[in-house]
């Protein structure tokens, strides 16, 4: 299978939040472009998740530890663990899922 980020429709998952989404097999990728001041309230999710800063500034909380993520910074977040974020800037993320996400679908 071949995809082009420019021909997948971005969704709007929560506000501020607008994602294309690509499902494969075992995993989902989200490449999200974030508002300024969206955030991610507290949840925690049976995935894996794997998050990498594009581009901008993006506090995010992981176990109640805070810190703020710029441009190449990854964090790997375990399954069921609790976390929440920010976009202090406007901010392109992209999240990894395993397994695949399929309320995103």
């Amino acid at each position: 299978m071949h995809l082009n980020l420019k021909n997948i429709n971005s969704k709007e998952i929560m506000p501020g939040y607008h994602g294309k989404l690509v499902h494969a097999e075992t995993m989902s990728i989200a490449y999200w472009n974030v508002e300024k001041n969206a955030q991610v309230p507290e949840h925690s999710h049976m995935h894996e998740q794997v998050m990498y800063v594009l581009e901008g500034e993006f506090k995010f909380t992981l176990e109640g530890e805070t810190k703020t993520y710029y441009p190449g910074d990854i964090v790997i977040i375990a399954p069921h663990k609790k976390h929440s974020g920010k976009a202090l800037t406007p901010c392109k993320l992209m999240d990894v899922f395993s397994p695949v996400r399929e309320e995103y679908k």
